[in-house]
């Protein structure tokens, strides 16, 4: 058997003065391991981007928005890249917080937690959340649902909306205003969920958790083509690749940064080619998994398409 070789691994050139664009760039021309595989992001991400016939879905898992990711979405959203966003309600809780004027702060993950849970101080990593943010967080949701018509019924995706209309900034802000559906089936798993639940001790307002399928799977069945761009996996990740098993069709694009492994069964480290036995992607896709800490690979990805977008 004759073994066939690839191109040659080229050594990558690092200069002062280049572009996040022409780093990526260089990462392709080396070509190996997970530098390689952003590179081949860049890639099916632009053309995601630049298809007028795709439908682009956006996942968002993990703690991104503590961890400074969130104005990335925000800026993506207001670019018109993204047509439907799906999240976890975590997310959604912090980038509330950071738009009512509360801040995150740099902590240490070397610290004593005892001594923090004393001081009221809520640690995700190496980043610090105090107990007064969630004091103001409850105010501005109480205020937000009192404005709901006590015996009504609305969708996840209409609180969200309802919710951003009330902020000037972020994510849930940024949604409202370019009218990008955000979903979030399992809001109740967040600080949201549970300031519903307090709200609804006295009032009575349904949110229905199946109200907005309707709407996805319509845009689903509309789509031309599809493509996902996943931040990390669980709810949001599951969520956007079902939506399309219920039609013919499935993702033409799919881009997937995590950080957890394959061989242990769970979703969120899952890869995009098992997604093709399930039909979730078309076998001609273009899909391809970048491993890493997101809040590294995300904006050096964003940078380098936007870049190329520009030029």
């Amino acid at each position: 058997m004759t073994i066939e070789y690839g191109e040659p691994v080229r050594q990558a050139e690092v200069r002062p003065g280049m572009t996040v664009g022409e780093l990526v760039e260089e990462l392709g021309k080396a070509g190996a391991y997970n530098a390689g595989s952003l590179s081949a992001a860049a890639d099916i991400y632009e053309r995601m981007l630049r298809d007028e016939r795709a439908t682009r879905f956006f996942g968002l898992a993990g703690a991104m928005v503590p961890g400074g990711m969130g104005g990335i979405v925000a800026d993506l959203i207001r670019r018109g890249h993204i047509d439907i966003l799906v999240s976890t309600g975590a997310n959604l809780t912090h980038d509330i917080i950071e738009a009512i004027g509360c801040r995150h702060y740099h902590g240490s993950a070397a610290c004593s937690d005892v001594e923090l849970r004393e001081e009221e101080i809520n640690r995700i990593y190496d980043v610090y959340l105090p107990n007064e943010a969630f004091i103001r967080f409850e105010e501005f949701m109480q205020g937000v649902l009192s404005e709901i018509r006590d015996g009504s019924v609305i969708s996840i995706s209409g609180l969200l909306c309802s919710i951003g209309g009330s902020l000037s900034g972020g994510i849930l802000a940024a949604a409202a205003e370019m009218d990008v559906p955000v979903y979030c089936p399992a809001l109740q798993d967040s600080m949201i969920g549970l300031q519903y639940w307090l709200f609804n001790q006295t009032h009575h307002v349904v949110v229905d958790a199946f109200a907005d399928m309707p709407a996805l799977l319509d845009r689903c069945f509309a789509a031309e083509r599809a493509g996902a761009f996943l931040v990390g996996g669980g709810v949001p990740k599951n969520y956007i690749l079902q939506s399309m098993l219920m039609t013919e069709k499935g993702f033409d694009y799919a881009v997937q940064l995590t950080g957890d492994r394959p061989d242990l069964g769970g979703l969120s480290g899952a890869t995009l080619d098992e997604a093709r036995s399930w039909g979730k992607l078309t076998g001609e896709a273009r899909a391809v998994t970048v491993y890493g800490d997101a809040t590294i690979t995300l904006p050096l990805l964003i940078a380098a398409v936007l870049e190329r977008l520009a030029q």
